[in-house]
């Protein structure tokens, strides 16, 4: 083996490395936000009294789930133009990068939802509560709780799947990666920091999340 490791014209690179870790952070948390909400309405829709209102929530879900994320990428980017909606690059990846977050997050939500005793919305409604105050002050603080690790583990997989919008140029770590390799033309040490930085974050983001978690856990005992 003849190959010499040369990691300076990487380091000379740094702070491209960070803005773009720092764009696929700002993408993932956006996009996390928008299909939480999104997932929300889904996940009530999917356990309304209305058949009509569950069969849009199963479709919805099952759409989406089943659409690998970088179709709905390019479609998005190259294919509503077509249709008359141009979006730039960065909110293209958002709205579809929120749109298949909100099919994961509806299962999150809707398991969240199916954890909450009946019990304790029973009393809700014995004290003369409304269905509102009871979702606000009971179904949704219980339901969250105990939806915070999925919810950790999908907000982790979106982050890895920012990587995706280098494929329409988006200015993420991949996308400056790929852009220093054929620069430097040094594969293997590009592709070494840009994992370890992927990693770092990850293991950064985990350590938060079980630290909220660990919160809530001595907040309700």
């Amino acid at each position: 083996m003849n190959y010499h490791f040369n990691f300076a014209p990487i380091l000379a690179q740094w702070p491209l490395l960070l803005s773009g870790i720092g764009l696929g952070l700002l993408l993932a948390l956006v996009s996390i936000a928008i299909g939480s909400v999104l997932g929300l309405v889904v996940a009530f829709a999917s356990r309304a009294p209305s058949r009509w209102l569950r069969s849009l929530a199963f479709t919805w879900i099952s759409i989406l789930r089943n659409l690998p994320i970088l179709v709905i990428v390019l479609f998005l980017f190259f294919g509503m133009p077509q249709l008359g909606l141009s979006l730039d690059k960065i909110t293209s990846f958002i709205v579809a990068l929120s749109l298949y977050a909100s099919a994961y997050m509806a299962e999150v939500f809707r398991g969240g939802l199916m954890s909450v005793p009946q019990g304790l919305v029973e009393a809700g409604q014995a004290i003369g509560l409304t269905s509102l105050r009871i979702k606000r002050y009971i179904v949704l603080p219980i339901m969250f709780r105990n939806a915070l690790p999925a919810f950790g583990n999908n907000f982790i997989s979106l982050f890895k799947d920012t990587s995706l919008a280098a494929t329409i140029a988006v200015p993420e770590l991949t996308y400056y990666a790929r852009k220093i390799n054929s620069e430097t033309f040094r594969v293997i040490e590009v592709w070494l920091v840009a994992s370890l930085l992927y990693i770092v974050c990850c293991y950064a983001i985990t350590l938060v999340l079980r630290a909220m978690e660990k919160r809530l856990v001595l907040e309700k005992n």
